[in-house]
């Protein structure tokens, strides 16, 4: 019977030690930015709930640079990070969007297809990164998920000037063509990884804070 080695068990570190590193803290600020864009969706409260879901990518987009400019982390702190990197996108970028729809649509059960296959092809689009990565190690493969949050922001943009109805329409064909590109085989670049691009994500997601700061007054 093999006996388990007391000393590799005493150098694991502790879960919530990784908790420290300020990338994790990042990504942990754009999960609580997506708890609110979830609750603010549900009450029907859309211009908070898209305030959330574009900080959102803001720092999920800051714990990579941050990361990348630290020195001394080790093998274990970059799988980690990658790994709660991989999970709360899932929540932010499938999660979210999906309960967006599902409730500008007033829960109906026709809403209910529409959030389960943008949930899914998230679900599918991550799980195909985490296998393969970076085409050529600089495209990915499928349009990144955090597209999906920075363009459904922009379209809600829109909102005032349809129907309800409409919208709710032009919501659900947005949200399956969203999906439907996340799957694809098209390659697009890693923006996140461009400092000219995360000096635009800035302005935009200030700009964004800005305008539906207005309407909710």
């Amino acid at each position: 019977m093999t006996e388990e080695n007391p000393a590799s068990e005493e150098l694991q570190p502790t879960i919530l030690s990784y908790v420290k590193d300020i990338p994790n803290l990042c990504s942990l600020a754009g999960l609580a930015c997506t708890i609110l864009a979830i609750y603010f969706s549900i009450l029907g409260i859309y211009a908070a709930a898209m305030i959330g879901m574009v900080w959102a990518v803001a720092f999920d987009w800051a714990d990579g640079l941050i990361a990348r400019r630290i020195k001394g982390r080790t093998g274990n702190d970059r799988a980690f990070g990658g790994q709660l990197d991989v999970l709360i996108d899932i929540v932010s970028y499938g999660v979210a969007p999906a309960i967006l729809l599902m409730s500008y649509g007033k829960f109906e059960p026709i809403f209910l297809i529409g959030a389960f296959l943008m949930l899914a092809a998230s679900a599918i689009r991550l799980s195909y990164f985490s296998v393969y990565g970076l085409a050529g190690g600089s495209k990915y493969t499928g349009l990144a998920l955090d597209n999906n949050s920075l363009i459904l922001v922009f379209i809600f943009l829109f909102e005032g000037m349809f129907s309800e109805g409409t919208f709710s329409i032009v919501l659900y064909l947005s949200g399956l063509s969203l999906a439907a590109l996340n799957v694809s085989q098209i390659k697009t670049p890693k923006l996140s990884g461009n400092p000219v691009n995360v000096y635009i994500l800035a302005v935009y997601t200030f700009g964004i804070t800005a305008v539906y700061s207005w309407k909710l007054l």
